[in-house]
C-alpha cells in the first residue's frame, strides 16, 4: 500500500518484485479492469456523440427533400414545386414611392406616397399587355416668399394621378422568381395648387393643375412564395410632362420663377406589393 499518491493501490507486476524500489506516482497495468474504466465511458460517449452527429447531419441534408404521408402515398412538400408561367391573368397592387419635383424650377424634391395597380393580359409565352394606375400624394416645399403674409404657405399638398398601358416581357425566371421588364405609355394628371389659397402660382413655382403624357419604364422583380401568391418590387422611371400657365410677364407685379411653358419631368418611383396569378391558362 502506498499513500500520497492519486491512487491508494500498488500493483505488482510478474516483472516486479517485493523488493523493487517503488516509482513515483501510480503504476496502473493495462490488464486491470478497474483502472480502464475512464476511458471506456470516454470511448462510448464519443461513439454515441460521432453517431448522433451523422444523424443530424443526414437529417440536415435530406431536408429539402422531406415527404408527408397522405392516404398511404409520399408527395413532396417543396411549396414551389408547382410554380408554373402559363397564367393569362395577374393582377398586383402595392405601396408605392416617388420622388417630384412640383414646379420646373423647384428647390425642394418631394417625397410621395401611394398606391401602386397593375393588370396583365399574357398573350403568348414571354409577352404580355399591361396596364398600370398609380396615386401619389404628399407635402411640397414652398419657397421663402410664400412663407410671408399675407400667405402663410408652407408644406402644402400636391397629388398626382398616372393611367399608362403598354407591353411586357417575361425575363429570366425559373420557380424562385422572375425579372419582367416594361414599357407603358399614357396620361397623367397633377394637382398642384389645391392648398395654395389664393397665392399667386407664379410667386410658389408649382406646375398649374392639368393633364399631361406620362411614361413608365422599369420592371417588376418577382419573388414566389407559392403558385399563385407573388412578393413583387417594382422600380420604375417615370416621365410626365406638365405646363405653367402663368400671367402673361408684365401683367402681374410678381416675378415668376420660371417662363411660362411646358417642362419635361424625370423622376424615380418604387412599389411593394403581392400579385396574385389567377387559373386561366395561355
Amino acid at each position: 500500500m502506498q499513500s500520497g499518491g492519486p491512487c491508494k493501490l500498488k500493483v505488482l507486476t510478474p516483472l516486479s518484485t517485493p523488493n523493487a524500489s517503488p516509482r513515483p506516482g501510480c503504476h496502473c497495468p493495462p490488464w486491470v479492469p478497474s483502472c480502464n474504466l475512464k476511458a471506456m465511458r470516454f470511448y462510448k460517449i464519443f461513439t454515441l456523440s460521432t453517431l448522433l452527429l451523422t444523424a443530424v447531419l443526414a437529417t440536415a441534408q435530406n431536408g429539402d427533400q422531406s415527404q408527408s404521408p397522405i392516404a398511404g402515398k409520399y408527395v413532396a412538400s417543396d411549396p414551389l414545386a408547382g410554380v408554373r408561367y402559363d397564367n393569362r391573368y395577374d393582377v398586383s397592387l402595392g405601396a408605392a414611392y416617388a420622388r417630384f419635383m412640383p414646379g420646373p424650377n423647384s428647390v425642394y424634391g418631394t417625397d410621395l406616397g401611394g398606391l401602386d395597380l397593375f393588370g396583365s393580359y399574357w398573350f403568348s409565352k414571354h409577352f404580355g399587355i399591361e396596364g398600370n394606375t398609380r396615386y401619389y400624394l404628399g407635402t411640397a416645399g414652398a419657397p421663402a416668399q410664400a412663407h410671408v403674409a399675407p400667405y402663410y404657405i408652407k408644406g402644402p399638398f400636391v397629388s398626382e394621378n398616372i393611367f399608362v398601358g403598354g407591353i411586357e416581357w417575361l425575363g429570366p425566371h425559373n420557380k424562385h422568381g422572375a425579372f419582367i421588364p416594361h414599357a407603358l405609355f399614357g396620361g397623367a394628371y397633377g394637382n398642384f395648387e389645391q392648398d395654395l389659397r389664393n397665392t399667386p402660382r407664379e410667386l410658389v413655382g408649382f406646375y398649374s393643375n392639368g393633364f399631361g403624357p406620362a411614361a413608365v419604364l422599369g420592371g417588376h422583380i418577382d419573388l414566389n412564395r407559392s403558385p399563385r401568391w407573388v412578393f413583387r418590387i417594382t422600380p420604375d422611371a417615370l416621365y410626365t410632362r406638365y405646363h405653367t400657365n402663368y400671367p402673361a410677364p408684365g401683367t402681374t407685379p410678381i416675378v415668376p420663377t420660371a417662363p411660362r411653358g411646358s417642362y419635361n419631368n424625370w423622376n424615380t418611383a418604387i412599389s411593394v406589393g403581392m400579385e396574385y396569378k389567377f387559373h386561366a391558362k395561355r
